[in-house]
């Protein structure tokens, strides 16, 4: 495949992964871009993976963790229409929202690699080998930083009183 037809078919995908990791579309864009840069230049190494996909996707949560690790402040940026990213449900718009931006918060605060992996997991719908190959660790690894990530979102969700009312339900 060359690479005008892999970001052709696989761009909007890249940009949403990556949208989901950093929460603001413009940094996404940025961190997709410059993921896909990376990429052009040793194309010929990329083409050859096993995997394209995989091996892009690597490249682009490596490098969103090594910019978390070089950000200067705690501070997160958030895109309002992040909160859209999945289907609104049948309730009350207001309430849905709020709590989806709630929850995106404490999906925010997590460690690059538990987000990465929930991210991956959940809303890519990869499978614990190909996250594994991915984040370049175990099937295990995986396991684990997916347990310890939904661990605290649990414990940080009964800390959220507005959350905590829809939870016992």
């Amino acid at each position: 495949m060359e690479f005008d037809e892999y970001v052709r078919l696989r761009g909007d995908r890249l940009v949403r992964l990556a949208r989901l990791l950093v929460r603001d579309r413009h940094l996404a864009e940025d961190l997709v871009q410059e993921v896909l840069g990376r990429a052009y230049v040793r194309w010929d190494r990329v083409s050859r993976a096993d995997d394209i996909d995989v091996y892009v996707r690597r490249m682009l949560v490596n490098r969103h963790i090594s910019w978390r690790r070089r950000r200067s402040s705690t501070e997160v940026a958030i895109d309002p229409s992040a909160t859209h990213l999945d289907r609104a449900g049948l309730g009350d718009i207001g309430t849905e929202t709020a709590e989806r931006d709630a929850a995106w918060q404490l999906i925010a605060e997590l460690a690059p690699k538990q987000r990465a992996t929930l991210v991956l997991r959940y809303y890519e719908d990869l499978d614990d080998a190909t996250i594994a190959q991915i984040l370049q660790c175990s099937q295990v690894t995986v396991r684990s930083q997916a347990m310890r990530a939904l661990a605290t979102l649990r414990r940080r969700l009964a800390e959220v009183p507005a959350l905590r009312k829809d939870a016992t339900r």
